[in-house]
């Protein structure tokens, strides 16, 4: 009996050890196919129809689950999306008629000028008529300034009165304010780092300027759009719905070892359809969003990271992303495509996605889109939270699938309030795709050359976002606010954000 029980103690411990090593594997498994997705992969997250169909072909479903399943009810579908008619090719694209024209008259070669039959002298009856976009190269040139002085003839007591200075970016400069804001607006939109600036003068004028004068122009921009940007912050604090994201940026700093960047982040804020403003910190604790948001009592949306936890507490209401979380069930699938359970987390998260974009196909307005999220959402979100109260002890905690499961559960209250608030968007993806050009400029002028001008670098972000988000053409904008900025009040430039200034130009 002794030697039965140590076999059957030695047999249970041998299936322990044979299932840990099951787990583990699966794990390995999975950590090797997301380096290879990570590496060789796409990088969209729509899944394809046999994926979604899996769920059909589950064979590891228990009796009680299939049981459970039937009691739950059908999944409500997303909208049929109604088919298309072909359209016909609208024809030869048109050019903006906008845009300048210059005529050019091709005139008939001599031998067409007469006529083959009897030899008179053709006239001119109508033209074959054609249009093709040009550029003329930009054309660099000196602008010189004369202010004239005065003074009387007949007295010297008057003294001599001179016009007065015209504003400029940058006082005393070589560079007017059109070459200033080039320079900004090509390396905040365009990408364009300073060298390469540098070079393109060089080759195109002429004109030698060094990296570091240029550098000195771009951190005079920041400096004055500080201001700005204050007051920028006034207004996304008093929209009462704010979204917010933050993203890496590498930063200059001569105590870190030679060669090597420190890791800064910048944290942006915005309204949707309004105003972004980006600040700059050295790390990614919580106290930069505490800093920011101190006081604030709207809406704040944001993605799990626990650094917005304490600044939320002040919040009227903390809201989550959908995106975020479909993304840890889209991992799920991507490291398991056998993975049913998954795949249909995925397809009910479509469903509540296009219950929003039928709204805005058809246009409704913010409570029409809250009612048809009551009808039409709520139920699917429900189920989504019954399963995952089902799926939550079947799956391995430290999976893909166990992952997206805790993830699901522990932000759920976030998940769900935007059933009950109809301005509530269903994902922080406009926060995200404001991050993108921070995403493509970083690859292209590497880092921020210094603690100090990191807030700088934020400012100017933070103005051509949000001239972007509200479609004002950025070099206009900064052409009418840069000049003479250092000189207004206050009061003044709160008059100068890109929101009052596109309202002051339409109204």
């Amino acid at each position: 009996m002794a030697r039965l029980e140590e076999s059957d103690r030695r047999a249970r411990l041998a299936e322990i050890e044979l299932n840990l090593s099951k787990m583990r594997i699966v794990q390995l498994e999975e950590r090797l196919r997301l380096l290879r997705i990570a590496k060789y992969g796409p990088r969209g997250e729509n899944l394809s129809a046999a994926q979604l169909a899996l769920f059909e072909e589950e064979i590891s479903a228990t009796l009680d689950e299939v049981e459970a399943e039937a009691a739950r009810g059908a999944v409500a579908e997303p909208p049929a999306t109604p088919r298309k008619n072909r359209k016909q090719h609208p024809g030869r694209q048109t050019l903006p008629a906008d845009l300048p024209r210059v005529v050019n008259v091709v005139a008939c070669a001599p031998a067409q000028c007469t006529c083959g039959k009897c030899g008179a002298e053709t006239a001119v009856i109508g033209y074959e008529e054609s249009e093709r976009l040009d550029v003329e190269p930009a054309k660099f040139f000196v602008t010189v300034t004369r202010r004239e002085k005065r003074a009387c003839r007949n007295c010297k007591q008057g003294g001599v009165a001179t016009a007065p200075v015209t504003p400029e970016i940058v006082e005393k400069g070589l560079a007017g304010n059109r070459v200033v804001i080039n320079a900004v607006v090509a390396k905040y939109c365009d990408h364009l780092p300073l060298y390469r600036q540098c070079a393109m003068l060089a080759r195109d004028a002429g004109v030698e300027i060094s990296r570091v004068t240029m550098d000195g122009w771009v951190m005079r921009v920041g400096y004055l759009l500080s201001a700005i940007v204050r007051a920028m912050q006034k207004e996304v604090l008093g929209s009462g719905y704010i979204q917010a994201d933050e993203t890496t940026v590498m930063v200059q700093r001569p105590e870190e070892r030679k060669g090597r960047n420190h890791q800064a982040y910048l944290w942006q804020f915005g309204n949707p359809g309004g105003s972004v403003v980006f600040a700059f910190h050295l790390g990614r604790g919580g106290e930069a969003a505490e800093s920011f948001l101190a006081g604030y009592k709207g809406i704040l949306q944001t993605d799990g990271y626990a650094g917005y936890n304490t600044a939320a507490k002040g919040a009227a209401v903390h809201a989550g992303c959908w995106s975020h979380l479909r993304r840890y069930f889209i991992d799920a699938v991507k490291v398991n495509r056998l993975d049913a359970v998954a795949s249909d987390f995925v397809q009910r998260m479509d469903a509540v996605f296009a219950v929003d974009r039928e709204a805005a196909e058809a246009k409704m307005s913010l409570t029409g889109r809250h009612d048809l999220r009551r009808e039409k959402s709520a139920p699917i979100v429900a189920g989504i939270y019954e399963k995952l109260l089902a799926v939550k002890g079947t799956v391995l905690p430290k999976s893909k699938l166990g992952e997206a499961v805790d993830y699901a559960l522990g932000q759920w209250p976030r998940m769900i309030v935007f059933l009950d608030h109809a301005e509530i968007e269903l994902s922080n993806n406009l926060a995200e795709n404001s991050m993108r050009p921070v995403a493509v400029g970083r690859k292209n002028w590497i880092h921020i050359g210094s603690v100090d001008a990191g807030p700088r670098v934020a400012a100017i972000l933070s103005v051509v976002e949000t001239c972007r988000r509200l479609e004002i053409p950025v070099r206009e904008y900064l052409a009418d606010v840069l000049p003479g900025l250092a000189d207004r009040k206050a009061a003044e430039v709160a008059t100068l954000t890109p929101i009052a200034w596109k309202l002051r130009r339409s109204g």
